[in-house]
Order: C-alpha cells, then structure tokens, then sequence
C-alpha cells in the first residue's frame, strides 16, 4: 500500500472489503469490540473448559464442540484487564481466521453491525506497538467507537502458548 492512498479500503487494511464492513459486535468491561462477521464461526454460551497444563494465564484451555477440541483464550487477561466471573451473558466466540480456530471469551455480544468503511479509522500509532498489535483500525457509529481487532496476533499468540489450534 502506499503512503499517500488513503481510500477507506487501503487505511483499513485488506481484510474490509466492499462500502460496508459487517461486525461482530462484543463487549468486555464498558469497551465495545468489533471482528468481522466472515472471521466468527459461532457464538456460545460458556460451557466447561479443561485447562491445559503449563499454559499461560489467559489461555484458559480447550473445550470439545461437536467432536473439535478448541482452545479458549480469555480476552480480558490476553488484553490486561482484571478478571471477572462469568455471567449469563457472557459468551464464547468461535473466530477463525486462515486454518485455524480459537474460541474468545467476551463479556457479551451485543449486535452485528453493517458500518461504512469510511467511519473506520486506522488504529492510532500509539495503539499498534507490540503489546497492542491486535487492533486493526477504530470504527465509529453515532457516538460509539468500536476498536476492531486483527485476529492474527491473538491466535498467534494463542498458537506460541503452546496449545493447538483446531484446523
């Protein structure tokens, strides 16, 4: 990409394609948080999760879902937020991206969303470096902003912790 294009679809990132981004709307502590709807596989209620010896804290474990086991990263930690209990909203988002599969444990998931990429921000730089290399880019809808993330440095993350992903 060039420095100087600066169409919606370039500062984005070539994962939002089209006029329209469509998203998976979630929520952890009072922050809203958006995936692509292509990237999410299915959404479900927390059910029990085996933990997975010597992994790290937020990587919580796997869970079988039809037969597939499935690695659970909890957001909150993977994002440095304090811990809380699970609640009836809260919800395992089945995201997959490239041939893998990881499950996100959210807060809640509160819409999918149909946005105009050009109420999409690139990500500030202040929010790209290394400890915060999953956000893509800032989508703004009425007064709300909603941090997108790249999944890739999660799963990645996921996948160096030492747990499979399902393929």
């Amino acid at each position: 990409m060039a420095a100087s294009d600066s169409s919606p679809q370039a500062r984005t990132g070539d994962q939002l394609s089209g006029e329209t981004a469509h998203l998976v709307c979630f929520r952890l502590g009072n922050e809203e948080y958006g995936v692509e709807i292509g990237q999410v596989q299915e959404i479900n209620r927390m059910m029990p999760i085996t933990r997975v010896p010597r992994a790290p804290s937020f990587m919580k474990g796997v869970i079988n879902l039809r037969g597939q086991l499935i690695p659970i990263v909890d957001l909150r930690e993977r994002f440095g937020m304090p811990a809380v209990d699970p609640t009836k909203a809260t919800r395992i988002v089945v995201v997959e991206i490239g041939h893998s599969r990881i499950g996100l444990i959210v807060d809640g998931v509160s819409e999918v969303l149909k946005l105009p990429v050009e109420h999409i921000e690139p990500a500030p730089d202040m929010m790209t470096d290394v400890q915060t290399g999953y956000v893509k880019g800032v989508g703004k809808s009425g007064e709300r902003l909603i941090v997108l993330l790249d999944l890739g440095p999660i799963i990645l993350g996921a996948t160096e912790a030492g747990v499979p992903t399902a393929s």
